[in-house]
């Protein structure tokens, strides 16, 4: 057993106009990602002309066994056709014929596609990553890893890609200079979302998954809560509180993400092996800036789905954790930065986030003791002990955990702005300090501030960070599809998570390399490949023998 997943992030950042809040966020967010792409395209002009290929995506399949209706879904959850009228303005879908030769063992596998006009605002990067504009904010998708460090570390990376972005913007004549947040509301009214996705056995029941990941989310913000100034979905009531999602999420299970956000959501698009794999989407965790925080969202994560997949938590320790009220719970938790808030169980017992945390730490412990002994990979240890140090701090005292989670870490710079000059929890002053903690630019944003005098703990290096920019990771398939940009970006019509698209001279079509297994694809599997062929062509040759 390990917290070794496939695994990846999704950030919409935030987006503003210094001074000109009726500035339009779809134009704004568009500029930046086009601002990013047009100097790393080169003469060919790949970098734009890859686009995303939409054919296997299912927003509307529901992991509880049925189809939305395309009539019935909201606009928002059509992503995988925005040539359909959607907000982002982009076209999409590859029309793809099928069929094709099977590939050597350990390559993907070559069929026939058709695809449409490249889209503009929407770019895939050498690092596996896809960075587009989605309901009006820039995103950045991160490309699949295996290790909860990987995570922190290709996060990281996205944070110096928008801050590249916002600097091109910035030098480019005729652009509109922005400001960049990674955040997740406005304060007003607005919220957008930081998704994680977890690749799970598609065996286990999804009932388990809702019954057993419930209270582990509304409990998990209290070591991953990102902080914010003000009380419901529009900040009207004053103060502070641990997370900035909590409020918007108004129902326990559902398939929206932009309305009626659920607190586990039932997309069932799984990007891979669909008989073999389900995609948990995870929508109601916080951006967070300290990378202790993010490594136990994900680590943490991991450790309950791995137990969840060996039934190791029925019956056990944190087998019978479930929430009275799971909604009215999350935000309760929440709005205690105190943390001594107890939500009811269905059992009666009152416990709190803290006591609830506590219980799957002692069940995931024991599990990894009686699975894996001293043999535990070195990745499964480092999680194990940051969680139980980081609520450790929390229970013995709050601010000691200032240096690992960003709601402390925020919280303790407010009391100072508090204490210091008599503030209010209702302070404008205060809002704009909870702004400035999230923006990318390290001579304003005030975590970075942090971070250059060593007040944070910090787990990768600004090397490894830069390194992840431009090179995929090379143990999952986004190796493939990062380095297929990099060696032969100008002949790679489209890709997606699951596939590449080659336009290669003397093929009757374009030529779609499936990717549906995400351990595939790795540079242990390709890497001798790919550097034997110096172009598409001869690439495509020796994966179809022809």
């Amino acid at each position: 057993m390990s917290v070794r997943r496939v695994t990846g992030l999704e950030t919409e950042y935030g987006i503003s106009v210094p001074g000109d809040p009726g500035a339009n966020p779809m134009l704004l967010s568009a500029q930046v990602v086009n601002a990013y792409a047009a100097p790393t395209t080169g003469s060919t002009g790949a970098g734009l002309r890859t686009r995303w290929d939409y054919e296997d995506e299912a927003p509307l399949r529901d992991a509880r066994g049925f189809e939305l209706q395309r009539a019935a879904a909201h606009p928002s959850q059509l992503t995988d056709a925005p040539a359909r009228g959607d907000a982002h303005g982009h076209r999409g879908g590859a029309a793809g014929e099928r069929g094709g030769r099977r590939a050597a063992p350990g390559t993907p596998d070559v069929v026939g596609a058709e695809v449409e006009d490249p889209t503009t605002a929407n770019v895939i990067l050498t690092n596996g990553a896809r960075f587009y504009v989605d309901h009006a904010h820039p995103e950045y998708s991160s490309p699949e890893v295996l290790t909860p460090r990987d995570a922190v570390r290709y996060d990281r990376a996205g944070e110096r890609i928008l801050l590249e972005a916002l600097r091109r913007v910035a030098a480019t004549p005729g652009l509109t200079p922005v400001t960049i947040y990674k955040n997740n509301t406005d304060g007003k009214g607005a919220s957008y979302g930081t998704h994680e996705n977890y690749l799970m056995d598609r065996a286990t029941p999804f009932g388990d998954v809702v019954r057993h990941l419930v209270p582990f989310f509304v409990s998990r913000q209290v070591i991953a809560g990102a902080g914010r100034v003000g009380i419901g979905q529009d900040s009207a009531t004053a103060g502070f509180q641990i997370s900035q999602r909590a409020d918007f999420f108004e129902v326990e299970v559902g398939l929206e993400t932009t309305m009626k956000r659920p607190i586990i959501n039932t997309r069932d698009e799984p990007h891979a092996t669909a008989e073999k794999y389900r995609r948990l989407h995870v929508i109601v965790g916080d951006a967070t800036m300290c990378e202790v925080a993010t490594l136990l969202k994900v680590g943490t994560t991991s450790l309950v789905l791995e137990m969840l997949e060996a039934g190791a938590l029925a019956g056990g320790p944190a087998g019978d954790l479930q929430l009275s009220e799971p909604v009215r719970a999350l935000h309760e938790v929440s709005h205690d930065p105190g943390l001594t808030h107890l939500v009811r169980l269905r059992d009666g017992r009152r416990l709190s986030a803290l006591q609830l945390q506590r219980a799957y730490f002692e069940a995931a412990a024991a599990f990894v003791e009686d699975r894996a002994g001293a043999d535990a990979d070195a990745d499964t240890r480092e999680v194990l002990a940051l969680w139980d140090d980081v609520l450790g701090r929390l229970e013995r005292d709050v601010f000691s955990a200032a240096r690992q989670v960003d709601w402390v870490a925020k919280l303790r710079l407010l009391e100072g702005y508090r204490s210091r000059d008599g503030l209010g929890w209702d302070s404008h002053r205060l809002q704009a300090v909870d702004l400035q903690w999230s923006d990318v630019r390290p001579e304003k944003g005030l975590y970075h501030r942090l971070a250059a005098r060593g007040q944070v703990d910090r787990l990768v290096d600004d090397e490894a960070v830069e390194h992840a920019v431009a090179h995929a990771p090379e143990d999952t398939r986004a190796y493939f599809r990062g380095e297929c940009l990099a060696r032969y970006g100008s002949r790679v019509a489209a890709a997606s998570w699951d596939s590449v698209i080659f336009d290669v001279p003397g093929r009757g079509a374009l030529q779609r390399v499936p990717t549906l297994e995400p351990l595939r694809g790795t540079r242990e599997h390709v890497g001798a490949l790919l550097d034997r062929c110096a172009t598409a062509e001869e690439l495509v040759a020796a994966l179809t023998g022809s």
